[in-house]
């Protein structure tokens, strides 16, 4: 081995405590950088090969038959911007019947005699294309199981037509539930309907733009094939900028908490390394004498100096790829699977710009730091010792001496003002600690508000509606029977406590625009108490309003004011959108509505659930036994509420962000161990003297941990605020990422209470890092402590 790598290995070994701090610090930038760039990169992936593969539709619009007929639709197909179109399909909205999960659920059918080529390829999973009537292929995804040779019927229709499943298929983009051939669509069709009558069914057009990149591109594209079409030909449209977006929208939703978190590692990283680096030369200043003495060029010693600070870099970076890949693949897993990609990995191009982004950084900070060893002349340098320059600190020293404190105490105060930059840096470490702390208790805090939003469980008590079981027909057997809703209302009313309470009935509709199914809940009562997290507009008042979650105005176009046509079993329903509401279960397709909006429709309350809140000061035990009493004899009971669940991403981010601040809190807290270790070892000479002055070790113990007080109690305090600032930058931009805005309440969840324990945050890392060097210096003996230079 060169003697310039034995330099590099002897001072690896010699400073452990600095490659662990290097190593961590490096290990946490890369492992959030990976994994964040990672995300950013892979995750719509799946969906862009897929929608290559398929030629996907840039647009999806679905039109009202009894509005305009087929040829002036199969013309829009050549207007300006399209590069290809297919269709017109004729459309149908129906409710199917099987023996399993998914019976009743409305879907979108599509007449298509083939899988089609220039234009939504629709690919095959499994099975074969519908050839004859009596055929039906299942999207994958579907409600219904998609299981080969199972039959689905329609009893609500005229003859009760029942088809087999002879294969299951995926649109890219969604554009259909299930597919049949053209001669299958007149028997499931309302009668008279025969594609220029009332319109329950409808026309389906899909095409392909030239330009269709961004959303304006789109919206060009729509105007282009919606010119001259009678007003309210259009009944919904869907972009695949949309799909697009929800697909990628699990994953994108952790980007910019792991941009913040990479950040602060990557500024950990500098700063640690720039400390250390900075430190070993200022107490090494003999030992560059003796290595320029014995030969060593000012370029050979910087280059020793800076491999001593690559070489922990290096092993920390190799963990943090491998920590990145094994954390970004469960997530990206789901995405890849739906698209029917085998694995996903991360961009070989990803780890290479992390990893010479984060060892270029490391280079450049431990050459900035030991530049100052290459200049270092050889004479100055043998004859300079190690301790702090006379004099420093000595004006602070006095006037923290004329405090009324004890003289241990006041000797460990006035240290910072000796090494004032060797103070900055472990406050700087200390800072960013209490910034991740801060910023993941603040994180915690909002997405536990975001799960009661999602909960909507505000009631004191609840009277589960019935769940779907297992059953033939999707009959229930693991819930509650049914019940007419009238008389459980009747029997909370008459319950001694109660002081409110609403209904509410879930059903499964269509929405042109919107993939897949949409639950439309349904209030009987006032449910604005219910804890429905308002973001804009106003809860319902009135019939014939809705309030829906930000994902559904996205995936219509629609907003607040617009009416939107919702298609519930029998009969369709158009609703006025007045308000935004914070939900982000079904991936935000929710329309929330009054019962007596779907009176046309005439829906089937009998599972609905009843949510009740009890005056103040009842007993809520004594309450739900009082109830179920009256209760007992439909078979139903009620709970006390508060049960809402979480969710895996809910679970996950806080399992990464409690992760993430840990290690770095522990980055700082060396940081801080690493500096005190050296100083300590500075002051070992004197801490003898103070020792055989007759300073006891308890008192010896005592000055080193109140040498870190002022800058633990400065950084704390400074770190909070850039806490805050960090979390509300952050969780509105990950509120964006999964399609959602927030409301005031989902940021607001930083209380006094919690303010001043998370300041004092920066003295208990700082006493943390300062611990063991203070056990150190108290157990060294006197005599070995004046021998020492």
């Amino acid at each position: 081995m060169s003697a310039l790598g034995s330099v590099v290995r002897s001072g690896v070994r010699g400073r452990r405590v600095q490659t662990l701090v290097i190593a961590l610090a490096a290990l946490i930038a890369v492992a959030a950088s990976v994994l964040g760039g990672s995300l950013l990169v892979v995750s719509a992936a799946p969906f862009d090969d897929a929608f290559a593969r398929q030629r996907g539709a840039h647009l999806s619009v679905r039109f009202d038959a009894g509005r305009v007929e087929a040829g002036r639709l199969a013309a829009s197909g050549r207007a300006d911007g399209v590069s290809g179109a297919a269709g017109p399909f004729r459309t149908a909205p129906v409710v199917p019947r099987s023996d399993g999960p998914g019976s009743g659920w409305p879907m979108t059918l599509v007449r298509r005699g083939d899988p089609g080529r220039a234009v939504d390829e629709v690919e095959l999973v499994d099975g074969r294309w519908p050839a004859r009537p009596g055929e039906i292929a299942l999207a994958a995804g579907s409600p219904i199981p998609p299981v080969l040779g199972a039959s689905i019927a329609f009893p609500d229709l005229p003859g009760g037509p029942a088809l087999t499943v002879v294969g299951v298929a995926r649109s890219v983009t969604d554009t259909a539930d299930a597919w049949v051939v053209p001669s299958q669509m007149p028997a499931l069709t309302a009668p008279g309907d025969d594609g220029e009558g009332d319109g329950s069914g409808g026309y389906q057009m899909l095409y392909r733009f030239t330009e269709a990149a961004t959303a304006a591109q789109v919206s060009s594209g729509v105007a282009s094939v919606t010119a001259g079409l009678p007003r309210g030909a259009v009944l919904g449209r869907q972009s695949w900028l949309t799909v697009r977006e929800s697909v990628a929208r699990d994953t994108s939703v952790y980007v910019p908490f792991l941009v913040a978190f990479g950040a602060l590692g990557l500024v950990m990283s500098v700063l640690v390394v720039g400390n250390v680096v900075a430190s070993a030369v200022g107490t090494a200043t003999r030992r560059i004498g003796v290595l320029k003495a014995v030969g060593f060029t000012p370029g050979q010693v910087v280059r020793a100096y800076m491999g001593q600070a690559l070489v922990p870099a290096a092993a920390g970076t190799a963990l943090g790829v491998l920590t990145g890949h094994l954390l970004a693949v469960p997530i990206l897993a789901e995405a890849g699977e739906a698209y029917g990609t085998s694995s996903l990995g991360v961009a070989p191009w990803v780890d290479g710009v992390v990893v010479a982004g984060v060892l270029g950084l490391v280079a450049v900070t431990a050459w900035a730091s030991a530049w100052r060893a290459g200049r270092l002349r050889t004479v100055d340098a043998l004859a300079v010792g190690r301790a702090a320059p006379a004099g420093r600190g000595r004006r602070a020293a006095r006037a923290v001496g004329r405090l009324p404190l004890p003289q241990p105490v006041a000797l460990g105060l006035a240290r910072p003002f000796a090494r004032p930059a060797r103070a900055l840096a472990m406050g700087t470490a200390v800072l960013f600690g209490t910034v991740a702390v801060t910023f993941t208790v603040g994180m915690a805090g909002s997405l536990g508000r975001v799960m009661e939003a999602r909960a909507h469980d505000a009631a004191d008590v609840v009277v589960p509606g019935p769940r779907p079981g297992p059953g033939p027909g999707g009959a229930r057997s693991d819930g509650p029977p049914r019940v007419d809703p009238a008389l459980v209302a009747g029997a909370v009313e008459s319950t001694a406590g109660t002081a409110r309470h609403y209904a509410a009935a879930k059903l499964r509709a269509t929405v042109a625009g919107v993939s897949g199914i949409v639950d439309v809940v349904a209030f009987t009562g006032d449910a604005s108490w219910g804890g429905y997290a308002m973001v804009a507009g106003r809860w319902i008042e009135r019939p014939g309003e809705a309030v829906v979650p930000t994902p559904f105005l996205a995936a219509t176009g629609t907003r607040l004011g617009d009416t939107v046509t919702v298609n519930v079993p029998a009969a369709p329903v158009t609703v006025r959108i007045v308000g935004e509401v914070l939900d982000p279960r079904n991936d935000g397709r929710q329309v929330f509505t009054d019962a007596s909006t779907l009176a046309a429709a005439r829906p089937d309350l009998s599972e609905s659930s009843h949510h009740i809140a009890v005056r103040p000061g009842t007993d809520v035990s004594a309450y739900v036994g009082e109830l179920n009493g009256r209760l007992a004899q439909w078979g139903v009971a009620a709970r006390a509420g508060g049960s809402g669940g979480g969710s895996d991403m809910v679970l996950t981010l806080n399992a990464l962000s409690v992760s993430l601040t840990l290690m770095l809190v522990a980055v700082a807290a060396l940081g801080v161990l690493n500096g005190v270790l050296l100083d300590t070892r500075e002051r070992v000479r004197e801490i003898g003297v103070h020792k055989a002055l007759g300073m006891t070790p308890r008192q010896t113990l005592a000055t080193v941990l109140t040498s870190v007080a002022v800058t633990g109690l400065v950084a704390g305090a400074a770190g909070v605020p850039l806490g805050m600032l960090l979390h509300g930058w952050v969780v509105p931009t990950m509120g964006e990422g999964a399609g959602l805005r927030f409301p005031g309440s989902v940021l607001a969840v930083y209380h006094p209470a919690e303010v001043v324990p998370l300041a004092f945050g920066g003295l208990v890392i700082a006493g943390l890092g300062a611990l063991l060097p203070a056990g150190w210096a108290a157990g060294t003996r006197t005599a070995t402590a004046l021998r020492t230079e």
